[in-house]
């Protein structure tokens, strides 16, 4: 009687707590923020983004591949289009086709913001050109949607950047806090033309920014689970990347005759160790920031369950990680991407390769995973390199009570008023991760209303972009900046 009498005691008094934390997890959505003003966007802006999609200015790996005439003429195509912004603003290349522009403040003692993007785009993959709805290079309007290759990455972020700076100049707008615009011509392969140097002239410059806001996150209008509001994704951070190569040699011979375990056998068994243990979930990497802004909004019973951590942690891992995106945000992925052995079916391989990649969580390290791959797959046969053609540590995690994200959250606010804003674990890389070193306080997201299906849009076939929607890109950008100065 007695231990079921402390047993009660103690069911109580958890029940309090999870009920005082509840009730004392309130919202961070940003409240009585008076709605954007309305920034004149006729049919010109529109058609300049048509002539910035009809370019191809296709990045590929194999620099040879690339045909650098479109960008020459992207580069002119800007200048005509924005005369006021080349006019005033400083404006610098490099390696060509990278720029940077500078709109001078009034205040040199207010640290510059930055946005950013890029204008390169992935190439349509041959054959699916008739999948398209509309040519993905032609610029065509159909039910009020613009359809082409770079309307959602990234070209579309760039050109209203533009049109917001070439709008505020012409109404005699002069910033207080320094504005610059950086766009790189190579985001979709390695940004080490374009970003990375941009990043480092600042960084040689003693530059240092008040924030840096890139492509990342997006409007989300059909929610997330559990929260049927539009929500706006934005990151704090995002993911490292990094392939290892695993591969053995052996000696070979006649399929009629094989050992006990081939070089295919060997390689498979350490793919199969890999996937059979992933590495560890993880809640501290940007997703408790999320929890903490989405928690709130939840109902009722969810709600307790995000306002106490500390118990149900095991329960959220569980439940994010049966979707493949939830699983993504919550650890380290390993995703065997390539397998290479063999050339005639009864000849036993002399060597065998598989190439696993890793999109790595904060607090991680290239390094680290190397070794823990080594340690999973505890045999010394199988030979470890990890590949150094593409490699990114995980970004810091940068902070959602800073003035970068508060500006943000509040430029959400006025032009999409409905939205619930939220920091968010950005899966993908993206060109902000060179600027680390000029800016702690790194942000992710394009005002860009998508829903799951536009999502695969991206880099996919018909890729498109509602007009309204991109005229209310420009509003946000113009907002913002706006909303960035003291």
């Amino acid at each position: 009687m007695k231990k079921l009498r402390w047993l009660l005691i103690g069911l109580v008094i958890l029940l309090i707590v999870l009920l005082i934390n509840t009730l004392r997890f309130s919202s961070k959505q940003l409240a009585n923020v008076p709605p954007a003003p309305a920034v004149p966007v006729g049919d010109s802006a529109v058609h300049r983004l048509v002539k910035a999609l009809q370019l191809r200015t296709v990045s590929y790996t194999d620099y040879s591949l690339t045909d650098t005439t479109q960008f020459e003429k992207f580069l002119s195509l800007l200048q005509q289009s924005f005369p006021r912004i080349h006019r005033q603003l400083k404006r610098e290349t490099f390696n060509r086709y990278g720029l940077l522009y500078e709109w001078k403040g009034r205040n040199p003692a207010l640290k510059p913001i930055l946005l950013t993007g890029h204008y390169d785009v992935v190439p349509v993959i041959q054959g699916t050109q008739q999948l398209w709805k509309r040519p993905p290079f032609a610029g065509l309007v159909e039910d009020g949607f613009l359809y082409g290759r770079g309307t959602l990455d990234d070209k579309s972020s760039v050109l209203a950047q533009l049109e917001a700076v070439e709008w505020l100049i012409s109404t005699g707008f002069r910033p207080e806090r320094t504005v610059m615009l950086a766009y790189g011509q190579d985001e979709e392969v390695t940004g080490f033309r374009g970003a990375q140097t941009i990043a480092a002239a600042l960084e040689r410059r003693n530059i240092q920014l008040e924030y840096i806001l890139d492509e990342g996150g997006v409007l989300k209008t059909d929610g997330i689970p559990g929260l049927n509001k539009p929500v706006a994704l934005i990151g704090i951070g995002e993911k490292g990347y990094a392939s290892i190569e695993l591969s053995n040699v052996s000696k070979g011979g006649h399929s009629s005759m094989p050992p006990k375990q081939t070089a295919i056998g060997l390689v498979a068994e350490a793919v199969s160790k890999l996937e059979k243990n992933p590495f560890p979930a993880r809640l501290d990497a940007g997703l408790d920031q999320m929890f903490t802004y989405i928690g709130p909004e939840m109902p009722w019973g969810q709600r307790i369950v995000f306002a106490n951590q500390w118990l149900f942690a095991p329960l959220i891992t569980r439940i994010m990680s049966q979707s493949n995106s939830g699983n993504a945000t919550l650890r380290t992925t390993t995703a065997p991407t390539i397998f290479q052995a063999g050339v005639k079916d009864n000849v036993l391989p002399i060597d065998a390769t598989a190439t696993i990649n890793f999109r790595i969580l904060p607090g991680e390290t290239v390094e680290s995973v190397a070794g823990r791959v080594k340690e999973v797959i505890d045999d010394e046969r199988i030979q470890v390199k990890v590949l150094q053609k593409f490699v990114s540590q995980p970004s810091p995690v940068s902070d959602p009570n800073s003035l970068g994200f508060e500006r943000i959250h509040q430029t959400v606010k006025g032009v999409f008023p409905e939205t619930i804003v939220t920091p968010y674990l950005t899966l993908g890389s993206t060109d902000s991760r060179f600027y680390a070193r000029v800016c702690p306080q790194i942000f992710r997201f394009s005002p860009t209303p998508m829903n799951d299906e536009d999502t695969q849009r991206v880099h996919g076939t018909n890729e498109r972009i509602r007009i309204r929607d991109y005229q209310n890109m420009i509003r946000f950008y113009a907002t913002l900046i706006r909303n960035s100065q003291p």
